[in-house]
């Protein structure tokens, strides 16, 4: 039986490979710190956080999170360590709560690799605090416990770890803040909550609002654990053969379970009316995340299942596998769950080959420390047999990852094809028989995503509609992954391409009327790469040229936010002025930041952080470096888009272990004419409407 704690309470454990769950409701920060006999830290080189996930016998997550786990081997920490203790901090910067007594009570379990709880204790009666000691595991006569602490701190990390003997305290807390900030600007937003693991079929949650305003927190509520993967070692710690999927939280930095409050990747839906939107945020209340014109109606109809597959063989896939109110959900729904699912087994054979390397030097240094073992062959049989075993470790692994992959290639060869329109890619069929929509769509596809490890298997990149954030292409960095790529001027170009694929997705995707797009470009350096959109008539107005072009677009939608903000905030929505385009504006600025003033800047940051909120988003076409010209100026702008690239770039993490994912843009096959039949649907559909 699980031991439930109260403040103070401990329980022995009977065994030295554990996890601990943290279930906070809202995304925390967890770190760890080793401690001596007197649970004093000898250094910052003691204490496990974002910015350095990984001690002996300990791992933490890289990310701010409202759900982690983190990985302790007692038998590995070092002999000077008596107590490892388990902190937990509301992340500084973030728009959410700033005390713990503002959320739900953080729920800890430490439980065995098999899942099996050992001991569990909510955090009650915090208030001001926003940093917490959570739980001890502590050493007693050679044995190790778990003790429910709870020890909270006003003062934050600093004053936790000043209180917990570390000189250099507030630098760290300091250290521990800007790694988290780093995260959050780099991540992609985490997924729906998934179901069991024996339940293959995928189900949809309502997401939580994390610091971002998504991530999924529903499964944070106290005394509730999110149910969990597997892991790929039984209980001698051996990679297993026989799991259905193993899928430990582990990767190559061992960096468990964080979920990125970001809205990159999907992330929470939002009303599509914007004032509506700007209305529940500016009140302070519940926001409503389900989808538009889907908010009531019949229960959702169960997915599609396959007939049940023979003994021995792996079921059919089918599109479709997962609850939803339409097929489009559905889709959406499983998309998002072979990302996890990718995610997940791909960390699973991370962490099984990391073990084997470990393992593997582990036997050769005790092997080879003893001189007698330098006598005759006895050196060289013991490297043999340690090598042997690391060999038969890493095949048993990489069979379970071709088995997943196999699965994951199947599931997408059947999903790929049956997608609806704003999911799928330019060189899908269901693109020529185009037609304007009725209704925004959930979601849109802005790329693909891949791991090294299987470069053929690519999981759509979806973003929940309205944007949440503006877009950074990135113009610059100069050559692609393989160094075959190094013309800057092609590469600005690609860029521009890229911004017009996506910027036609977003026009073609939305209901006639329901958006628009401005072009801001300087210098008219972009006049090639916008002829689709000009010459086809989409545009609200011609691309802005000069500094008096640049000035009124500007000027025109820093307006509308207002006089939106100021109608929204009065109560008053009705009252907007006749003439003011309610639909969503996209404001793509090419070159930036050529041609561009202090107000202009100024004036561009304002959008990025007020504009989504009442439909107005930026697409930014820039260098990274060419911005950072205006010096720390720039990096909040920098910070509110996402970034994405004309070429792949492996600069996306994922939700769970901070996977570096390859990102490929969504292009258009060379030699098709989609785009611009695309295009042209949407002109003729805007005329009739007009």
């Amino acid at each position: 039986m699980a031991a439930e704690l109260v403040r103070g309470q401990n329980h022995p454990l009977s065994q030295m490979r554990l996890e601990i769950r943290v279930a906070a409701g809202k995304p925390v920060v967890a770190a760890a710190t080793l401690g001596d006999e007197h649970g004093r830290i000898h250094g910052v080189e003691w204490v496990a956080h974002p910015g350095t996930p990984t001690l002996p016998g300990l791992e933490v997550s890289k990310q701010a999170a409202a759900d982690h786990r983190l990985a302790v081997d007692l038998g590995a920490v070092p002999e000077a360590v008596h107590r490892v203790s388990v902190l937990l901090a509301l992340p500084l910067g973030a728009e959410g709560p700033t005390r713990f007594g503002a959320v739900a009570a953080p729920f800890v379990a430490v439980t065995g690799l098999d899942g099996t709880e050992v001991a569990s204790y909510t955090i009650t009666g915090l208030d001001a605090e926003s940093a917490v000691v959570a739980l001890e595991l502590y050493r007693r006569q050679g044995a190790w416990k778990v003790r429910a602490v709870g020890q909270g701190y006003a003062g934050g990390l600093a004053e936790l770890l000043t209180d917990q003997g570390l000189p250099q305290a507030a630098h760290l807390a300091g250290s521990i803040n800007e790694a988290v900030a780093r995260g959050l600007a780099r991540s992609v937003a985490a997924p729906p909550p998934r179901t069991a693991d024996g339940d293959r079929t995928r189900q949809t949650a309502t997401p939580g609002i994390g610091p971002e305003g998504s991530g999924a927190t529903t499964q944070g509520a106290p005394g509730a654990v999110a149910p969990q993967p597997t892991s790929p070692y039984d209980a001698q710690g051996t990679p297993s053969a026989v799991a259905p999927q193993p899928t430990s939280p582990y990767g190559p930095q061992g960096t468990p379970g964080a979920v990125a409050p970001q809205s990159g990747y999907p992330g929470a839906a939002a009303p599509a009316d914007p004032a509506a939107q700007a209305a529940g945020t500016a009140a302070g209340g519940p926001i409503d995340y389900s989808h538009p014109r889907r908010q009531t109606g019949a229960p959702p109809s169960p997915a599609p299942t396959a007939p049940p597959a023979p003994p021995g063989q792996a079921a059919q896939p089918v599109a479709g596998d997962a609850t939803g109110w339409s097929m489009e959900e559905r889709l959406y729904n499983q998309v998002w769950g072979m990302f996890e699912d990718l995610a997940r087994t791909m960390a699973a054979y991370r962490s099984a080959v990391d073990f084997a390397d470990s393992r593997m030097e582990k036997e050769l240094d005790q092997a080879l420390s003893d001189p007698r073992s330098r006598i005759g062959g006895q050196g060289d049989a013991a490297r043999e047999a340690a090598q042997a075993k690391h060999a038969q470790l890493v095949d048993q692994a990489r069979a379970a990852l071709d088995r997943d992959l196999a699965q994951l290639a199947a599931e997408s060869e059947v999903v790929e094809p049956a997608l609806p329109l704003a999911f799928a890619g330019w060189d899908n069929p269901v693109w020529h028989g185009y037609r304007v929509p009725m209704e925004i769509p959930m979601a849109l596809r802005l790329g693909d995503l891949h791991l090294p490890e299987s470069p053929d298997l690519r999981i759509p990149m979806l973003v929940r509609l309205p944007l949440e954030r503006g877009l950074w292409i990135d113009s610059g960095g100069g050559e692609s992954l393989d160094g075959s790529f190094a013309d800057s001027h092609e590469l600005r170009r690609l860029a521009l391409d890229t911004a017009v694929a996506h910027a036609a997705r977003l026009l073609a995707v939305y209901p006639v009327g329901e958006f628009a797009v401005h072009v801001i470009d300087p210098a008219g350096s972009a006049a090639q790469a916008l002829v689709p959109l000009v010459h086809t008539g989409v545009l609200a107005a011609p691309p802005a040229v000069g500094a008096a072009g640049v000035a009124d677009v500007l000027a025109r939608l820093t307006q509308r936010v207002d006089l939106v903000q100021m109608a929204v905030r009065g109560g008053a929505a009705d009252s907007l002025p006749p003439g003011l385009d309610t639909a969503e504006q996209l404001l793509i600025v090419n070159d930036f930041p050529h041609g561009f003033d202090d107000r202009a800047v100024t004036q561009l940051r304002y959008l990025a952080d007020e504009g989504p909120a009442v439909g107005v988003h930026l697409m930014m076409v820039a260098d990274r470096e060419d911005a950072a010209a205006y010096g720390p100026l720039l990096d909040p702008l920098w910070r509110s888009l996402m970034r994405l690239t004309p070429l792949p770039d492996d600069h996306l993490a994922d939700p769970w272990v901070g996977h570096a994912w390859t990102y490929e843009p969504s292009s258009v096959p060379p030699g098709s004419q989609v785009l611009q039949r695309v295009l042209t649907e949407v002109a003729t559909a805007r005329t009739k409407y007009r």
